[in-house]
């Protein structure tokens, strides 16, 4: 698999609405490097990408399972967890969650993560 990047910003919510507003207005264009994901906090960030979830990112990657049946029995984790974990990971674009055959396989969509912070 190719490395893949994700941008990643982290922003007080009154700083994102604003930012947001302001691109809705026409008044901000983010450049092409910005941020496609946002949190508000470091905190908000590390429970995303915690060690287990960074673990299976690498897991899915490097074994690339054809459902979440066959996660299940690789990760030793429950379908309902990996449900839940695969839902928020997939909420934020790090991983897909592809509809074939009547299954769900995960696909990761990042590999690597850039971190963008102001304070």
């Amino acid at each position: 698999m190719v490395k893949k990047m994700m941008k990643i910003g982290i922003i007080s919510k009154e700083d994102y609405r604003r930012r947001t507003i302001a691109i809705a207005k026409g008044e901000h264009k983010p450049g092409k490097d910005a941020p496609k994901i946002w949190f508000e906090s470091m905190e908000s960030l590390g429970q995303v990408l915690s060690g287990q979830n960074q673990k299976l990112l690498r897991l899915i990657k490097d074994s690339n399972p054809a459902s979440l049946t066959e996660l299940e029995t690789i990760s030793g984790r429950k379908k309902s967890n990996l449900s839940r974990t695969l839902k928020t990971l997939s909420n934020y674009g790090i991983v897909d969650l592809v509809k074939e055959k009547g299954t769900v396989r995960p696909v990761v969509n990042a590999t690597d993560f850039q971190v963008e912070l102001s304070i």
